[in-house]
């Protein structure tokens, strides 16, 4: 009897920490003014960090069984070399995954998303992406620290170097 083994497929799915979820479209009531919501903002990454974020826009099509997303367009802000960078994107019915690269240090972008469904809806949202120093590299050995070990940095966060 011959056995044949093969690898298992590897099922993918989006994190949830990398999760925004369009809040349902409620009515307001009579006699008030509708507030403007917070930005829509997805947590930090490094610029060395490729990784996938997640748009769930579920709530947008409640009541509309079948319909889903079928196009995805994507701008960026600001836009040039060393930003930020979409890698890809992907949608399965009413969430789209995104993957993102690079990005420079201390700048937060705009994700400007416009979505199409089935059913001819259009959904747009801007979503904020903060690009930070997640992950710390060893000060230089000329770098100045206080007393308790910690770099001094300048008001751009670069390291402040004794003179040579």
């Amino acid at each position: 009897m011959s056995t044949t083994t093969t690898p298992a497929p590897h099922v993918w799915r989006p994190s949830n920490a990398r999760r925004i979820v369009l809040d349902g479209f409620l009515p307001v009531p009579r006699g008030t003014l509708p507030t403007t919501p917070p930005p829509l903002s997805w947590p930090a990454k490094d610029p060395s960090d490729v990784l996938d974020y997640e748009f769930d826009v579920t709530a947008a099509l409640v009541g509309n069984e079948g319909d889903a997303i079928t196009t995805v367009a994507v701008a960026i802000t600001p836009d040039a070399t060393g930003d930020l960078v979409l890698n890809s994107s992907a949608a399965d019915g009413s969430r789209a995954v995104f993957w993102f690269a690079g990005g420079q240090s201390g700048t937060v972008y705009v994700v400007q998303i416009t979505i199409v469904t089935v059913n001819g809806r259009t959904i747009g949202r801007a979503v904020l992406l903060p690009v930070l120093p997640l992950a710390s590299a060893a000060a230089a050995a000329t770098a100045l620290t206080t007393d308790a070990g910690a770099t001094i940095t300048d008001q751009n966060g670069n390291p402040i170097l004794t003179g040579s």
